[in-house]
């Protein structure tokens, strides 16, 4: 079974508390029992081992022990999200789903069928090497999402290798690798999962107070939340070791702020893709967004500034597209990056780089120039299609107290020419009071 390992951890540590989930404690004897209880409710469901299963919940008690429990069986696994619903019909749809699970926001299960049989030839390959798989969604936040299919014995093999157990709050989402990659990481290695009601920064800092919570994986754009919510000064935070970052590029001026509020915490960011999983990181120091990639299994170089990467762990491929793969067999990632002798710094996806009469822009370069604005809370810059320069630069912007609009715009165009090359300076500076990211709390630049 490909998670005997896993099992292996939870006989050693079964009176250990695995899971906090709304101020319960479960035990890893939990996870024991109530994954052989699933096994036989499978049997009733008609799913067995090649079965494409849609998985909709967040990090519950029977949602991880479902996800176990398909994984043992050696199905097909679509992780979904109990909080976003948007685009799930096209999803499941695409991922030729033929069994539906659903753990409510309290837990409770429920069962459906489709009148459907999977028959793509990545499915095929999983059922004739009788491994499980993992189908994952890009979060679309440059274009339309992306089905990724993982032989998921591959990405497992990562998790065989101890580390240090910590109490960790699963934070990203159920249908993220980076949530996934967290709750596997911890059950690994006999930590313990807490999980939110909801994630909104006050929750968050609730939780680490309450629960003495020591490791913090987020994005940039929620830690830059939680310092304008005050969050360090309204809680006790001093149960934190460590706060991990990544899913998106972290801007210099926010992790200064980091820094700043929390000195006496380890700031590493993390680098993962949905393709290759999450690589081992080695920051330059906390303060520093150059970093060195690769670990265990991985290899990367740079090519023409995309960094690519090897490892067994790579997908099948997509489900709805081409995979950018290199005529040697290295993935291309898509991100740019700058080198430093074993170091990069990630500039950003090459697919929201934008093109001024032949400059290539990327938007972190300016949003971190405009982050430093007094009354600026967040920001956004994209590109806007233009026939005669190829594009407009564009920001929208979120302010913590009302300006007139023309006095701000003037005030953020004189900043940036003071910082900037005149072509990296926005033409169009809107003011808005909706949030500047998705449900995944990420940056969404198709706006």
């Amino acid at each position: 079974m490909n998670i005997d390992f896993l099992f292996e951890t939870f006989r050693k540590n079964k009176d250990l508390t695995a899971l906090v989930w709304n101020g319960e404690k479960i035990t890893y004897q939990f996870f024991i029992d109530q994954t052989e209880l699933w096994s036989e409710k499978f049997k009733e469901e008609g799913i067995s081992a090649g079965k494409v299963v849609s998985l909709e919940g967040d990090f519950s008690p029977n949602c991880i022990s479902l996800f176990l429990a398909l994984i043992a069986k050696d199905c097909i696994i679509v992780p979904q999200s109990n909080t976003n619903r948007a685009g799930r019909e096209i999803k499941d749809k695409l991922a030729q789903v033929e069994n539906y699970i659903y753990c409510d926001e309290n837990d409770h299960v429920t069962w459906q069928r489709a009148d459907l049989v999977s028959n793509h030839q990545y499915y095929s390959k999983l059922k004739q090497i009788k491994k499980p798989g993992l189908v994952l969604f890009s979060s679309g936040t440059s274009g339309d999402p992306k089905a990724a299919v993982h032989d998921f014995s591959l990405l497992l093999e990562k998790f065989k290798v101890a580390r240090r157990p910590f109490t960790t709050l699963n934070f990203l989402l159920f249908d993220h690798w980076g949530g996934l990659n967290t709750m596997l990481h911890t059950l690994s290695n006999a930590g313990t999962i807490v999980t939110a009601k909801n994630r909104s920064p006050d929750e968050i800092g609730k939780l680490i107070q309450e629960i003495e919570i020591q490791l913090l994986p987020a994005t940039p754009t929620f830690l830059n939340l939680m310092l304008l919510s005050g969050i360090p000064k309204k809680y006790n935070l001093s149960s934190l070791e460590v706060i991990t970052y990544g899913a998106e590029p972290m801007l210099q001026t926010t992790l200064k702020r980091l820094k700043a509020a929390f000195p006496n915490i380890k700031l590493q960011q993390t680098y993962g893709l949905i393709e290759v999983g999450v690589l081992r990181t080695k920051s330059k120091g906390d303060d520093s967004l150059w970093l060195k990639v690769g670990g265990e299994g991985y290899q990367t170089r740079v090519v023409e500034g995309i960094l690519h990467i090897k490892t067994k762990s790579t997908i099948l491929g997509y489900l709805n597209a081409d995979t950018p793969m290199s005529k040697d067999g290295w993935f291309i990632t898509g991100d740019a990056v700058e080198e430093d002798g074993e170091y990069l710094k990630i500039l950003g996806r090459k697919s929201e780089m934008i093109n001024v009469g032949g400059e290539k822009v990327f938007p972190t370069e300016i949003e971190n120039i405009i982050l430093t604005m007094n009354n600026v809370s967040d920001v956004v810059v994209y590109g806007e299609k233009n026939p005669i320069i190829g594009s407009l630069i564009c920001a929208k912007v979120c302010l913590l107290e009302d300006e007139d609009q023309k006095d701000f715009s003037n005030r953020l165009k004189q900043l940036c020419l003071q910082k900037l090359d005149r072509f990296k300076v926005p033409v169009k500076v809107i003011i808005t009071d909706k949030a500047l990211f998705g449900v995944r709390f990420k940056k969404s630049r198709t706006l």
